[in-house]
């Protein structure tokens, strides 16, 4: 049966009139020339929309050379790739969608680069991410993790505070397009970063139905609470703003070089810089260019620093960087030309707020970062604790709330100073928790009259699980202590903590909430669940209720007669 959806990339496009002339007028001239480009205008699609078909050729393959001088046999094969693109105008938004290597025929200029990435925040499922490019600013670091089964989120070791998300790929939450219409239960994903990758319908309803649901989905959905710090890069949109900022970028290209300014290679072109053997870089030069084998940073600043102030970041975005697949370099060999600007990062402070430029745009940082740590604060305070304990009288010590949690409540046993030695941890030996739930979850107690207790209390946790997952010895001192306790039930072989619960009473029995927790605890909670949870381990964090003290309540009976 013939598939009613193909997995393609859908890109929308910024600063396009939805109209099929300036469709045609915002591609490049000089690529769809090279492509020897056909051209026509769909009437079944109901939309205005432009058809670009085309083919990038090579009367020899670049490696023939290479075979003759290693064989002495003369080998003379071609390279014919194909290439598409439609573009399409939907309810005023233009979008396009590259066939084979039509991809390559959507100017970078005009590509909206947080539209895939947008959509995937939203529909991805957070337990069930597979694809993850994050970007570290100011140290040109991209890491790139791929795991074809899945996993949380929080689980990749994500520093949401100091890396910037630039793809997002796995398993899509239920969404009407044409490969769940038919079956809702059909399983599908989603890669989104400038564009979005993601199977649509092949025929042209089914199509602009799957358009229409994918900006239905951006325009009135927020991004999941796990993943919407995907999105505190937040655009700069002012352009006086932008304005301030290229004239200090300006300034810097000025000077010598430092670690200011660094490579970065084009989110959307890794596969390119992959394959690339060659790199030509031109500056305001009618020069050819040196060709290099990787990309030159120093030519590039050197290049720009001896153009005339307030000139160099517009030669730097006039410029170009060109790969090539063949050390030759020859045209015959071009991989792709993007503009020098794309491939810097950079980062600028202005009145103390901090702005990055990445892929040629301008994105402020770090403004959303008390607010994500916020709402992940929210998340990790159970509204519906897994653990049940009993309300701590005002007054009492943290030691006897501890040893009087078994009495109330059945199952539980009490671990408090009763610590586990072995040969890494001598003397006082680690403290594993305060007690021991039913289902073995690690409870750590605290009463926090500040921050500090609290920071003593998340650290604790962190040695405790690090030591039972790293040394046997201890797994097996803790597994006799359980044992002990319970009079022969122990924890179950290959024991391994799952989740760690911090119970907390606040000063003077406030209820415990994001309002009430103490903000730079947020920080640190949240940074200590990062860490447990890329090691599998869950994290809650839940309020104890607290009752008044005997001499309290007397006091306030004698008031009251």
């Amino acid at each position: 049966m013939t598939a009613r959806t193909s997995k393609r990339t859908l890109y929308r496009l910024r600063g396009v009139p939805p109209t099929a002339d300036a469709m045609f007028d915002a591609l490049d001239a000089d690529q769809l020339e090279r492509v020897h480009a056909e051209f026509d205008v769909p009437e079944n699609l109901g939309v205005p929309a432009v058809l670009v078909t085309g083919s990038f050729e090579q009367p020899v393959a670049s490696w023939c050379d290479e075979i003759f001088r290693t064989t002495g046999i003369e080998v003379s094969r071609p390279v014919n790739r194909s290439a598409g693109l439609l573009m399409l105008a939907v309810d005023g938004e233009v979008y396009a969608i590259g066939y084979d290597q039509g991809f390559r025929l959507v100017p970078d200029r005009l590509k909206d680069h947080r539209f895939g990435l947008s959509f995937a925040s939203r529909r991805v499922d957070p337990g069930k991410i597979r694809d993850l490019v994050s970007h570290t600013p100011g140290g040109g670091r991209t890491d790139i993790t791929l795991i074809p089964s899945g996993a949380s989120v929080w689980s990749l070791g994500i520093v949401e505070h100091a890396q910037i998300v630039r793809r997002l790929g796995g398993h899509l939450d239920d969404i009407p397009l044409t490969i769940s219409r038919d079956n809702p239960a059909k399983i599908s994903s989603a890669e989104g970063g400038a564009g979005l990758r993601v199977r649509l319908g092949v025929e042209g309803a089914d199509l602009i139905a799957d358009i229409r649901a994918i900006a239905r989905v951006l325009r009135e959905e927020k991004p999941s609470p796990e993943l919407e710090f995907v999105e505190h890069v937040v655009p700069v949109d002012d352009p006086n703003l932008v304005t301030r900022l290229e004239a200090a970028l300006d300034d810097l290209l000025g000077q010598e070089p430092n670690e200011t300014i660094s490579v970065a290679v084009p989110a959307d072109r890794w596969d390119d810089y992959a394959a690339a053997r060659a790199f030509r870089a031109r500056i305001n030069s009618d020069a050819v260019g040196r060709s290099t084998d990787d990309f030159d940073l120093d030519y590039v600043l050197g290049r720009a620093r001896i153009q005339r102030a307030g000139s160099r970041v517009a030669a730097l975005r006039e410029g170009s960087v060109t790969l090539y697949r063949h050390s030759r370099a020859d045209r015959a060999d071009e991989i792709w030309t993007s503009s020098a600007l794309r491939w810097i990062e950079v980062e600028v402070f202005l009145d103390s707020r901090r702005f990055f430029l990445m892929d040629e745009h301008w994105y402020e940082i770090d403004q959303e970062y008390l607010k994500m740590i916020r709402s992940h604060a929210e998340r990790l305070i159970a509204a519906s604790p897994s653990v049940d304990l009993p309300p701590w009288t005002l007054g009492e010590k943290e030691r006897v709330y501890n040893e009087s949690v078994p009495d109330q409540r059945p199952g539980y046993v009490c671990f408090d100073r009763h610590n586990v030695q072995t040969a890494l941890h001598r003397g006082n030996g680690v403290e594993i928790c305060d007690l021991l739930s039913p289902d073995n979850f690690l409870v750590m107690v605290k009463r926090a009259k500040g921050s500090d207790a609290l920071s003593h209390l998340f650290s604790q946790a962190l040695v405790a699980v690090q030591t039972l997952r790293n040394s046997p010895e201890a797994r097996e001192r803790f597994a006799e202590k359980v044992a002990t306790a319970r009079k022969g039930c122990g924890l179950p072989e290959g024991f391994r903590p799952s989740k760690v619960v911090f119970a907390i009473l606040l000063k003077d029995g406030a209820d415990l909430t994001a309002d009430t927790l103490f903000p730079f605890s947020q920080v640190t909670l949240v940074q200590t669940a990062r860490m447990l949870e890329t090691w599998g381990v869950q994290v809650e964090v839940v309020g104890i209720a607290s009752t008044p003290s005997a001499a309290t309540s007397t006091g306030t009976r004698r008031l009251a007669a």
